[in-house]
């Protein structure tokens, strides 16, 4: 449900409107160097402010309520909150009634019985993932020297970003688009067939993001039009090392020492301006409505650094489970 991981344990809690989002991190090992000060880049690169992204302004302060001593970790668990404070409810009264196209409104209207918080999307939201980010800024310093990058590769099915978020916006619509995230630095070994292969816990945490809908490792779908002496990575070296990387990293569901690669697909956000059509749940009829409040153009513009956070976090837990990391850091 809401909680993840096996030694590295995350646990989200919080809705978009209501008093703050938050996680809660256990298994974090003790004496990490830690601050608020260690959140300020990736939690700025979550933000908005850039043209396609939400009005919404949250300052996104860290509140550590436990778990740290000192500017140290102290092996309990880490409970850290981000309070709510740019919030404008009354734009989402209508949506009760009248659910967006391709949105959660929907389904957790029926799953929850309609007693689901529906402001801002309530725990359906993205605002969540100010969370992840947080307890991806812990990870990344637990996996350091490795290092996991993330790159926001198109938009809208163009390499040029920035007019395709433009147009979108003079068209009152939403484009997706694609990211690419990189860990470099990784130990041959990480993961486990067949049910926690590295693919299947990255894929599983990664689509816990909202707006998530395809993920590809290495070559991807692109590997059922090759032949096996074209997609085979040929190993030239005793540490692993391959001439080419067809397989992203990873054989077997384990990490083979080279760059760990893929790239996921996000969807265009549901909520648009545009008029669409959806159902009046009340009376049964269609009906036309143009989603006002304060949306995303592109969600994927906020997406690379959510990315990194949820790949770190996988890869700290194996990095744990395989003991590659101590659970007390000196």
């Amino acid at each position: 449900m809401n909680t993840f991981g096996r030694l590295f344990q995350i646990a989200l809690f919080g809705e978009s409107h209501g008093e703050g989002v938050g996680i809660l991190i256990d298994g974090c090992p003790a004496g990490l160097p830690l601050e608020a000060e260690d959140f300020s880049l990736d939690l700025r690169r979550r933000q908005a402010g850039a043209p396609g992204t939400t009005p919404r302004r949250e300052p996104d302060i860290p509140l550590i309520k436990s778990g740290l001593l000192n500017q140290k970790t102290t092996g309990a668990p880490l409970l850290i909150l981000f309070e709510n404070r740019d919030v404008q409810s009354k734009d989402y009264q209508t949506l009760q009634d009248t659910p967006r196209p391709g949105h959660a409104d929907f389904t957790a209207r029926h799953k929850f019985g309609k007693f689901n918080d529906y402001r801002g999307s309530g725990h359906f939201s993205g605002r969540l993932t100010v969370a992840l980010v947080a307890a991806g800024v812990i990870a990344k310093k637990i996996l350091t020297p490795a290092i996991v990058e993330a790159t926001l590769l198109e938009a809208g099915g163009s390499k040029e970003i920035e007019k395709a978020v433009q147009s979108a916006l003079e068209e009152n619509d939403s484009i997706g688009g694609i990211v690419e995230c990189r860990a470099r630095g990784l130990p041959v070994g990480l993961g486990e067939p067949f049910f926690d292969s590295v693919e299947s816990l990255i894929s599983h945490l990664v689509f816990a993001i909202p707006g998530i809908k395809g993920i590809e490792f290495g070559s991807g779908f692109a590997c059922s039009k090759m032949k096996g002496t074209e997609y085979n990575d040929v190993i030239v070296n005793k540490e692993g090392k391959t001439k080419t990387n067809h397989a992203g990293g990873i054989n077997g569901g384990i990490t083979n020492g080279n760059d760990l690669v893929f790239r996921v697909a996000i969807r265009p956000p549901s909520s648009v301006k545009k008029e669409q059509s959806t159902i009046n749940l009340q009376t049964g009829e269609q009906v036309k409505i143009s989603v006002q409040g304060r949306h995303d153009t592109c969600i994927a513009l906020r997406i690379p650094v959510i990315i990194e956070a949820v790949t770190a976090i996988v890869l700290a837990d194996f990095m744990l489970i395989e003991q590659e990391i101590p659970r007390v850091m000196r």
